[in-house]
């Protein structure tokens, strides 16, 4: 026990010498002590960072999912409207599908939401309702999209994309 003790017992000495008649002790300085810290301070806030940028991805592809889910409620409200989507001909908030007055009510059980309370999902359709676009804003810059021709993709910068980027 009296080595363990010993063995973690800073040295403060000036200089590095010892007082006479004092007997060196094995240990560690404060400065080996202090550099230990700091370099798992630095481990620890690069895994912070690699953690926070991961979840912004996890929200990314829960967002492709969701839109993915409204694309199949749209498409089976259409095959029993006459190939007809609902029609929204600006921007529309996704969650107004659903509920008591919501067109894919009866098609989608729950409408899903962003991970983030202050994003949402939009929805565009053309006057006619044969052509829609869904969108979302990712985390890690751009927008999703997904095309009633099937085209899913992402915008190269923060412009929304509109039915003109569907074929």
């Amino acid at each position: 026990m009296n080595n363990l003790r010993k063995w973690f017992t800073l040295r403060i000495h000036p200089e590095g010498c010892h007082p006479e008649g004092s007997v060196a002790t094995k240990g560690f300085t404060l400065i080996e002590l202090l550099v230990v810290i700091s370099i798992i301070g630095i481990l620890a806030s690069l895994t912070l960072v690699s953690y926070t940028g991961a979840q912004k991805q996890t929200r990314d592809t829960q967002r492709r999912s969701d839109l993915s889910q409204y694309r199949n409620g749209l498409e089976t409200y259409a095959s029993t409207n006459n190939g007809i989507y609902p029609i929204h001909a600006s921007e529309y908030d996704t969650a107004g599908f659903c509920g008591a007055s919501g067109e894919l009510t009866k098609f989608i059980s729950l409408c899903p939401t962003d991970p983030l309370t202050t994003k949402k999902y939009y929805y565009l359709s053309d006057a006619t309702g044969e052509k829609y676009i869904l969108y979302a804003d990712l985390e890690t810059a751009g927008w999703w999209y997904v095309c009633s021709t099937g085209k899913t993709s992402k915008t190269a910068d923060e412009t929304k994309p509109d039915l003109a980027s569907c074929p």
